[in-house]
């Protein structure tokens, strides 16, 4: 033994025999809490024996009370000195209930000195456990001077704190005993007394001081109380880590105090020296079963420690170890929050985010065509990105993030910083097999955000219509500041509608509203002037002040002729009413200072010339690229007028006023209308047409009277009709139906102008779908399928006008390639069917066509004597293309009549796809590439096909000009306003109203029509002339508005044989050479007196359907062959309905709703030769519209 152990100083009194005194460290530990032990327990043990011994007493006393009834006399007078000696127990036990009370909120943390508290004593638990890793390179046992030695005087506070700590505990303690044996008890035990005999003796003690590890354990506790850590995983990681830890270090401490001191039963001689950190090192490896063997321990005390550590701490290494790691790989990567940029806007996208979604929106979003983009687009989703997304993210590291997180959580709205965010876009999944199931998340999200942030704009995508009238409810959802909903259905059937009225159109404008590049191409073909008007798109801008005054006619000719842009529409301020958007407006509306106008351009830097357009600076410039800001706009911007535009929001666009319908204005006000006799002759106490007068109306019908049998269907003539071939059952989600007939039963067509619609489809799914249709006229329903032959022969789809194809089971299906599969086999099936040959003379004969041998300047060689049935007028029926009836001596450009021509394929027809890549299974005779984007593809291009990520583009455009929107439910839904939504939503039907000014003011808006350039007063610009002069000379003449072409698809190569199809060119430009064979798209105006003709024809015993077709042209046909054409067709249809009068009153009126005493329908019962089919489908030209021909409007 050596002689000296303590090491000891002249000027510290210490034990100079170097005696260690290490055991009175621990005895006054172990004194301390034994002690208290004993004193808790002898104080439970008396408490014990005076309440039984008050149990006995009281027990004695009932019974004397029992056994001596005169004690019963004295009742009163005991029980109120027995209140009084309990009054002061009483208010003893209310003080110490009170103290105790306090004492516990002290240490709860539920108040915020509590939760000081609670922070403190964990703070300095940490700092007294830096003084011993301080102290533990320091012997064992020493002398120290407490005056002297700063880290003793620190512990010396700390522990004092923690013993006042230690009092509010125990005072705060509901059971003494079980808090006397708690960890942070026995801590103080072993730690505190300690330190107190350290000053006595004047000497330090290592000892038990590492206990304080173990106070690491409550450190979640503390970051919850700090409210750091808010989700479970987080916790549990703190947990698992802080447990780990402590107990790592605890046991650390033990092992260099044993292996620094010795065994004392060898009197300490076989310690051996260990710092604290090598102990740290040794227990790792242990709990690790490593064992390297450099560290070990000597001691017996050491070794029996690590015999019972390595069995507990090697199933704690292996338990916890494992699951820390799998949450901290767990851990949300995306899980940050979004820091803002001074200057820079950003949006939150969140909803269906996929890679699909997610590239579709960046691509139209971020495309270079837009002004600089100076948004940021954070996307939030509480799933992760797959590895394909996530490179996709990264390549667009610059001006995208992404958050993984809920928008129903308050929380990760926080994060992204959603009240700062300029909109709120919502994606919504396409494809879902439950689209009400996702129109309810959606509307949940929107209800999550409004609720965090009433002011945010946002912009969702809904499936289905009638799920819009949700948001309705929502307090904060207001579209006068620009929140709003893109419905789907809405769009995608008013597309398809479109094309019904102009095939080709819902192409056009599915271009039109998505960012494309130009891409260029050398050679020759059809798609290098498709992809040149593909490079169209939407934009807006104000007008320069050097158009104010100037009507729109003359405006739209400058900006066509000198600055190279195509103006459609304005937004225009009237004096009675708000601001409201007019498509091409007629003379009378002239420019005012700061119009809005919307412009088909290729970049947003080409219509910025309307907004710099100086005509004193730039009248005589001729390249438009030139035309830039000049020194009058400086001048203007320093010295702004009072009537300067606003200040544009995002890329240009204003919104509507508050108080404005998303509708065209018409183009007189209602209440200022002339003497119109259309209005003077109607009968005010008829409804025609809906409350709101956008459209065509009749009372409600049972479905059962309009259900067509087979054979029904077959007696009964139809022709240029739509037929519907729709694919669903009971299971199915409903497609909105209505979306699809309300733009074809617009107010702004003459009622003979309707199109009779047929559904072909099982009559279990068009039940479901009657309750929104049954206020229309004109509809019928073939119950059927679409995939049988005898079901399109018996509602002769050879002679309608289009054929739709819809499938209301496509999401069902996982396969994306199968999902339109029922689409795809009745497209290829309707192309496979054979037809006679005369209705291959009607079908050439509705494009404005002849056969070959035909020569159509004789009368008698016409198979219809001198009539071309147009499938297609502007007034007087329904696909509106103008024409004019040949001329004597004219020569029509030839089509040849092929075996085509008498099969399917020749059948207009627009099928609905859900995948893209199914556009390829269409047409069996082009050459597209499976790979190929959809508008790039042939059956696209031509109008035949439609597919709803088309509508993608709309989030984006909306975003950056609130007015795009409008502008297409404009031109889409037939005139949908918000005053019809809000009815619709409460009653699902349309509302019939009287025909007032007012209502039948709402008529007058233009539509699209397509117009023919073979014969006419056009016909002189359509072999080789120029485009632009078509242009000014339909808008000078007839305020027809041109902005694309539908051209056949071989037409550049003077074949003798060319192909039928026809493909879109938007917007071409002024020098574009015109074939004869073009159709040109345009918006031409509301003709009021287009309904009304000579009297004679009202008296025609013709059916509606043969009345609805036009007379003939008075400038085409000569007077005598006129005559004798009526004579002959007017005894031969008086002799045949002769024998039908009493036939009349039992047959069902399927395409009327006209009272019993109406016009006999059309019914053929023989089989249909070819002369009376040419004769039911007479139609007369549209040149009769120059000069106007009135006509009577048809009878409802």
């Amino acid at each position: 033994m050596e002689d000296v152990v303590i090491p000891f100083s002249s000027e510290v009194p210490c034990d100079n025999n170097g005696q260690r005194m290490w055991w009175a460290f621990l005895a006054s530990s172990m004194v301390t809490f034994f002690g208290g032990l004993f004193i808790i327990l002898l104080w439970r043990t008396l408490k014990y024996l005076w309440t039984v011994c008050c149990h006995c007493n009281i027990k004695s006393k009932e019974a004397q009370k029992v056994n001596n009834p005169a004690n019963n006399q004295a009742a009163d007078r005991p029980k109120g000195a027995d209140e009084k000696t309990e009054e002061v127990p009483a208010s003893e036990v209310g003080w110490m209930t009170s103290v105790k009370d306090w004492a516990g909120v002290m240490i709860s943390a539920q108040t915020l000195t509590g939760r000081v508290l609670v922070v403190l004593v964990f703070a300095l638990s940490i700092g007294a456990l830096g003084i011993y890793f301080i102290d533990s390179s320091d012997p064992i046992e020493s002398c120290q001077n407490f005056y002297k030695d700063f880290t003793l005087q620190i512990d010396m506070a700390f522990n004092v704190f923690f013993l006042l700590y230690f009092g509010l505990r125990f005072i705060a303690a509901n059971d003494k005993l079980w808090f006397w044996l708690e960890v942070n008890s026995v801590v103080d035990f072993f730690t505190v007394p300690p330190v107190f005999v350290s000053v006595y003796l004047n000497r330090s003690w290592l000892g038990l001081r590492f206990l304080r590890a173990l106070r690491l354990i409550q450190f979640s506790e503390i970051l919850q109380f700090l409210n750091i850590l808010k989700t479970s995983n987080s916790i549990k990681l703190v947990n698992l880590c802080s447990i780990f830890i402590s107990t790592w270090l605890t046991a650390a401490g033990f092992i260099h105090l044993v292996e620094n001191s010795g065994d004392p039963w060898e009197n300490f001689q076989n310690s051996q020296s260990l710092s604290y950190w090598e102990c740290v090192y040794l227990l790792m490896v242990t709990m690790s079963t490593v064992g390297y063997g450099d560290v070990y321990a000597k001691t017996t005390l050491g070794r029996l420690f690590m015999v019972f550590f390595i069995l507990g701490g090697l199933a704690m290494f292996a338990s916890y170890v494992p699951e820390i790691i799998e949450l901290i790989g767990n851990r949300k990567k995306y899980g940050g929050s979004y820091s803002a940029v001074n200057g820079r806007k950003h949006i939150v996208v969140c909803g269906h985010i996929t890679l699909e979604s997610v590239s579709n929106f960046l691509k139209d979003f971020l495309h270079k065509d837009r002004d600089d983009v100076n948004v940021e687009i954070v996307f939030l989703h509480n799933i992760s990105p797959n590895l394909e997304l996530e490179a996709l993210f990264k390549r667009h590291f610059t001006q995208v993030e992404f958050y993984q997180g809920s928008v129903l959580n308050p929380h990760d709205l926080a994060r992204v910083k959603i009240e700062s965010a300029d909109a709120c876009l919502i994606l919504a999944n396409k494809y879902c097999a439950d689209p009400d199931a996702e129109d309810a998340s959606n509307i949940m999200r929107v209800i999550s955000i409004k609720n965090y942030h009433p002011k945010i704009r946002i912009i969702t995508q809904m499936l289905q219509y009638h799920n819009k009238a949700h948001l309705l409810n929502i307090p904060s959802w207001n579209w006068k500041e620009g929140d709003d909903a893109i419905c789907l259905a809405e769009l995608k059937a008013g597309f398809i509608a479109q094309s019904c009225l102009a095939q080709g159109l819902s192409t056009m404008l599915a271009n039109l509203f998505s960012m494309r590049s130009f891409i260029e191409i050398e050679e020759d073909t059809w798609q290098k002037y498709y992809l040149e008007g593909v490079a169209n798109e939407m934009y807006t801008e104000y007008l320069s002040s050097a158009f104010v005054g100037l009507s729109f006619p003359t405006v739209c000719e400058l900006c066509y002729v000198k600055l190279k842009l195509l103006l459609i529409a304005i937004e225009y301020k009237s004096e009675q009413r708000e601001s409201s958007i007019l498509i091409n407006p007629g003379n009378h509306v002239k420019m005012q200072e700061g119009t809005l106008g919307f412009f088909i351009a290729s970049d947003a830097k080409e219509v910025k010339r309307a907004f710099f357009y100086c005509k004193a600076c730039h009248d005589d410039i001729t390249d438009p690229k030139r035309i830039k800001k000049c020194g009058c706009k400086r001048l203007e911007d320093e010295h702004p007028s009072t009537l300067s535009p606003k200040k544009k929001q995002r890329n240009g666009g204003m919104r509507n006023s508050p108080n404005c319908s998303p509708k065209m204005m018409s183009r007189h006000d209602p209440l200022l209308i002339p003497g119109n006799e259309q209005i003077e002759n109607m009968d005010m106490n008829v409804k025609r047409y809906d409350s709101t007068g956008m459209f065509h109306w009749c009372p409600s019908k049972e479905i059962e009277k309009v259900i067509l049998t087979r054979s029904e269907a077959s007696m009964t003539v139809l022709s240029g009709h739509v037929v519907v071939c729709i694919f669903g059952d009971v299971t199915s989600a409903l497609v909105g139906l209505r979306n699809l007939v309300m733009p074809l039963r617009a107010s702004n067509f003459h009622y003979h102008e309707l199109k009779p619609i047929v559904f072909v489809g099982s009559l279990d799914y068009l039940r479901r779908e009657w309750e929104t249709l049954h206020n229309f006229p004109k509809v019928s329903i073939l119950p059927g399928t679409p995939l049988s032959r005898a079901d399109l022969r018996a509602v002769n789809i050879n002679l309608c006008d289009m054929c739709v194809i819809l499938s209301a089971n496509q999401n069902n299906i996982e396969d994306a390639s199968l999902q339109d599969k029922e689409c795809i086999l009745a497209s290829l099936n309707i192309k496979s069917m054979q037809f006679d040959d005369s209705i291959g003379v009607l079908q050439a004969n509705s494009q404005g066509f002849t056969p070959p041998g035909m020569d159509r300047s004789s009368p008698d060689s016409s198979p219809v004597h001198g009539f071309v049935r147009q499938a297609s007028v502007t007034t007087g029926s329904n696909i509106p293309i103008i024409t004019e009836l040949a001329k004597p001596g004219k020569l029509l450009p030839l089509v040849s009549l092929s075996q085509e021509k008498k099969s399917g394929t020749n059948i207009q027809m627009i099928t609905e796809l859900v995948n893209d890549s199914n556009v390829q299974f269409l047409d069996q005779d082009d050459d597209d590439d499976p790979d190929t984007e959809l508008y790039l593809t042939q059956p696209f291009a031509c109008g035949t096909a439609f597919a709803v990520s088309v509508l993608d583009s709309l989030m984006s455009a909306t975003y950056f000009n609130d007015n795009i929107l409008t502008l297409i439910r404009t031109l889409v839904t037939g005139g949908a306003t918000p005053e019809l939504e809000g009815l619709l939503a409460e009653e699902n039907a349309l509302r019939g109203g009287y025909s007032t000014p007012q209502t039948l003011a709402n008529r007058d808006r233009c539509r699209v029509a397509q117009l023919a350039l073979y014969d006419g007063p056009f016909a002189d610009l359509g072999d080789g002339g120029c485009y632009g002069d078509l242009f000014c000379k339909a808008l000078k003449t007839y305020n027809m508005l041109c902005f694309g072409i539908y051209r056949l698809r071989d037409a550049h190569l003077n074949a003798p044989s060319p192909c039928t199809k026809r493909y879109v060119i938007t917007n071409p430009p002024y020098e574009f050479e015109l074939v004869p064979t073009d159709l040109i798209f345009c918006l031409m105006q509301f003709d009021h007196n287009a309904g009304q003709s000579r009297t004679s024809l009202s008296h025609s015993s013709h059916s509606s359907h043969s009345s609805s077709k036009k007379s003939s042209s008075v400038h085409s046909i000569p007077p005598s062959n006129r005559q004798n054409r009526s004579s002959k067709t007017r005894e031969a249809r008086d002799k045949q309905n002769a024998t039908r009068m009493n036939r009349m009153g039992q047959e069902k009126k399927w395409f009327t709703d006209e009272p019993e005493n109406a016009y006999p329908r059309n019914i053929q019962i023989k089989p249909m030769s070819t002369h009376m089919a040419n004769q039911v489908n007479q139609y007369k030209s549209t040149s009769s519209l120059i000069p106007p021909i009135r006509e009577v409007e048809d009878e409802c």
